[in-house]
């Protein structure tokens, strides 16, 4: 947990996700490690979080998602969040978009963790300042609730530029890029089909790629089943940024 300003009216919590806190551990612990790196000032409060509700919203059991947004909000405010920053695009789309409709007084910030990361390597002024010939040579694919539904598409291109990566693009990128195969329960009940799209995902992915990277672990974790060199995100940001100290 980074060390909290006392003295400033914002307290920032870092929300993993429930895959991320229950399964991705290491991550996890990249992710705390990245802002301890970059002195970002955030809380934890996983031993008492829920989860956000988008698979109970998503399967339609819109007054239960109401009953558990609610709750969230006020444990939120009775821990005195004023922001959230989370590294799951599923948690981020869910606070950002679908909170304002289910609570009305909905007012926390809510930022994406590569957004976050991005601005801090920036105050920092932190960039890879090796030859292009020694760049580690990278695809990212870009997750459906942070590409399309959040349009959230430069930020981890350029932490992937400043901090040494050289990026070639999958064919299908951006607001074209197509679905990991396992959002909307299909890996959960379909996991035959769920590894079929993804090998159709990484179709063509040119073989000088050391890693495909994705800041979701959803996404992550599925891609991994079609081939190893599947990392969510933090792995190379703290990777890189350890290699820069």
């Amino acid at each position: 947990m980074g060390l909290f300003n006392l003295f400033s009216k914002e307290k920032v919590l870092y929300y993993p996700g429930c895959l991320t806190k229950g399964v991705l551990k290491q991550e996890f612990e990249n992710y705390k490690d990245v802002f301890n790196i970059l002195k970002l000032d955030f809380i934890l409060l996983s031993d008492s979080e829920s989860c956000c509700g988008l698979p109970v919203f998503n399967a339609g059991y819109k007054k239960d998602a109401r009953k558990l947004a609610k709750k969230n909000f006020e444990f939120f405010k009775e821990n005195g969040i004023t922001k959230i920053v989370t590294s799951c695009p599923s948690c981020y789309h869910t606070f950002k978009d679908v909170y304002p409709e289910l609570v009305r007084d909905w007012d926390i910030e809510v930022e994406h963790a590569t957004v976050t990361i991005l601005n801090a390597i920036k105050k920092r002024g932190i960039k890879y300042m090796g030859s292009e010939e020694d760049r580690v040579v990278v695809s990212y694919h870009d997750p459906c609730h942070l590409g399309r539904y959040s349009e959230i598409y430069n930020e981890p291109r350029e932490i992937i530029h400043l901090l040494g990566g050289k990026l070639i693009e999958l064919s299908f990128n951006r607001e074209n890029a197509m679905c990991c195969g396992a959002g909307g329960g299909v890996r959960a009940n379909f996991q035959e089909i769920a590894k079929k799209i993804a090998e159709k995902r990484i179709a063509g992915m040119s073989e000088d790629v050391i890693q495909i990277l994705s800041p979701c672990g959803l996404c992550h974790a599925n891609i991994k089943t079609a081939t190893d060199k599947s990392r969510e995100f933090s792995t190379f940001v703290l990777g890189r940024l350890r290699g820069m100290r």
